[in-house]
């Protein structure tokens, strides 16, 4: 059977098991459009409103359902827009394969319409970039593709298609599954030793990150660690990754990490990093752990060799699988009761928060989702102070998700519930966004009206760039440029897009308006008023003008 390159792409994309591509359309691949025609049902294309939205969609969707999230962008201006969810994807160890148009082969390196060497421009931000040189290649590199985005540390691939691959005809067949991959497993006796050093230990911890986990492989891995009583902090933005009502769960290693979790990390004797990459804000800026080997004894364990070592030089480094290494686990006895208890009070311990200067009382409504947010509720966020309250302030049970971007990117939490809405049609989905988070993405409203699939989000409005605004005062107090917002009545543009919408000026009208999110069909913003002084939980943004201030005259 002859086929176009467009056709070959889509069905072996149906057999790889691809439900979802999320895009924004480009003459580059109308090949493929067409034959995304006749998979409506079976693999849809969400139509996003730019390419970075689209790219956070995918990167999100890869996180979530360990699937790589598909996306298909034009060339040239289309993947520079989503060259963010790309990184995201890289920074998040998320599987996510990203389609692009290309030039036509016999127009190559002429510097032609929209034409980019997308080889050397992702080269350091993708784990494998690829383009199709000809069309009966294509099951192959699909094929490699899918592979490389799910195995070892998960990533993004970055396929460019050129437009002639996609219109020329072939006797090609396509693919007809993805192929079956083990978890590497660990051996016994490296097994042996690793339980050996743990239960040697005075001070053992448990560093646990990645997306690539299964229900099991969690299960187990909790499983050993309440039974050998060691306690767990989760890496950066991963804390949905270990159920935070187990008495062993001690809190994330991430930015704006607290006192108790830096010691805990300082203290531990023996380290079981499991499934992390270790970045700068897991180690507080490589601090916590000293280069390149560490005072601690480390133990990583992660699918890729490239990884291990990569920063830290470990006293043992294990490739394998995150639930297949869980699954070899053995409860192991020590004389670190109260080490563990500690850990567990001290998280416990920094829920008390004064109440918040603002009108909006944050902790307050934290507090109140922790009461009637469902057990399988997914929260999301991009980047700003107002991360602290998904990221500190709620408790992550075995079925709640977060998925929160580790490149620090904004704008990645509305589309990130977007994506997630579509995948769990039937989950409570909240986004958490600051204004200016909010604004950086706030069109993708479209898209989830136009999908079916609008989440509730939470914009957190105090006016300011906040982090930002917090560097500033602390680094050039009193000196405030370029970090104050003017904002749009946020309601009115919710209301545009089909969204029920309220501004929400106290905290005591926040329980009323939130049941009101929850029961509307149609998805809901509430635009809460946050005081810009209420720019982390225990000090003010005068206190850190102040405190600086103090410190510049003393100096």
């Amino acid at each position: 059977m002859m086929r176009n390159g467009g056709r070959l792409l889509v069905d072996s994309l149906v057999a790889l098991g691809a439900r979802k591509a999320f895009g924004v359309p480009g003459e580059s691949f109308l090949a493929v459009l067409d034959a995304l025609h006749d998979t409506e049902g079976r693999f849809d294309f969400v139509l996003c409103r730019n390419e970075g939205g689209a790219a956070f969609m995918a990167a999100a969707w890869g996180k979530l359902t360990g699937e790589p999230g598909i996306c298909m962008v034009t060339r040239g201006p289309g993947v520079t827009n989503a060259s963010i969810g790309i990184h995201t994807a890289m920074q998040d160890s998320a599987p996510m394969i990203c389609f692009v148009g290309q030039v036509g082969t016999d127009m190559k390196g002429r510097e032609a319409f929209q034409e980019i060497d997308y080889r050397a421009m992702f080269a350091t931000v993708a784990k494998w970039v690829v383009e199709i040189d000809r069309v009966e290649r294509i099951p192959e590199f699909l094929a490699r593709a899918w592979t490389t985005a799910t195995t070892g540390r998960p990533g993004p691939v970055v396929i460019a298609l050129p437009e002639d691959m996609l219109t020329s005809l072939t006797e090609a067949v396509p693919l007809t599954a993805p192929a079956r991959i083990a978890e590497p497993a660990p051996s016994a006796s490296t097994m042996d030793e690793a339980l050996a050093r743990l239960k040697a230990a005075a001070r053992p911890m448990i560093l646990v990150g990645g997306c690539n986990w299964t229900e099991p492989g969690r299960a187990d891995l909790q499983a050993f660690a309440e039974t050998s009583d060691i306690p767990v902090i989760a890496a950066f933005r991963y804390q949905d990754q270990f159920d935070n009502h187990s008495p062993v769960y001690a809190g994330e290693a991430g930015v704006g990490m607290p006192a108790h979790v830096k010691r805990q990390v300082r203290e531990a004797d023996v380290i079981l990093a499991l499934n992390v990459r270790f970045g700068e804000m897991t180690t507080d800026g490589y601090t916590l752990l000293s280069v390149p080997v560490p005072a601690q004894t480390l133990i990583h364990v992660h699918a890729s060799d490239r990884e291990i070592g990569k920063v830290y030089q470990p006293a043992l480094g294990i490739q394998a699988g995150p639930n297949a290494f869980a699954a070899a686990l053995r409860p192991v006895r020590g004389g670190w009761g109260e080490w563990r208890a500690r850990a567990r009070a001290d998280w416990e311990a920094g829920f008390d928060l004064p109440p918040q200067p603002s009108p909006v009382d944050m902790g307050l409504v934290t507090a109140h989702l922790r009461e009637v947010l469902p057990e399988d509720a997914i929260l999301t966020n991009g980047a700003g102070n107002f991360t602290v309250w998904p990221n500190k302030f709620f408790r992550f049970g075995p079925k709640a998700r977060l998925l929160a971007p580790q490149s620090g990117a904004m704008g990645y939490g509305l589309p990130a519930a977007v994506a997630a809405k579509i995948a769990h049609p039937e989950r409570t989905v909240v986004c958490f966004a600051g204004d200016g988070d909010f604004q950086m993405n706030c069109q993708e409203l479209g898209t989830a009206m136009q999908a079916g699939a609008q989440p509730i989000v939470l914009v957190l409005n105090n006016g300011i760039y906040g982090t930002i605004r917090a560097h500033q005062e602390r680094s050039y107090p009193a000196r405030v440029s370029g970090t104050t917002l003017e904002n749009p009545d946020f309601t009115m543009l919710a209301r545009a897009y089909g969204y029920h919408a309220e501004r929400v000026e106290r905290t005591e009208d926040f329980p009323a308006a939130f049941a009101r999110a929850l029961a509307s069909r149609s998805g809901a913003v509430l635009d809460l008023s946050i005081s810009p002084e209420a720019l982390t939980p225990r000090q003010t943004l005068s206190q850190m003008r102040e405190a600086a201030l103090a410190a510049k005259d003393k100096t």
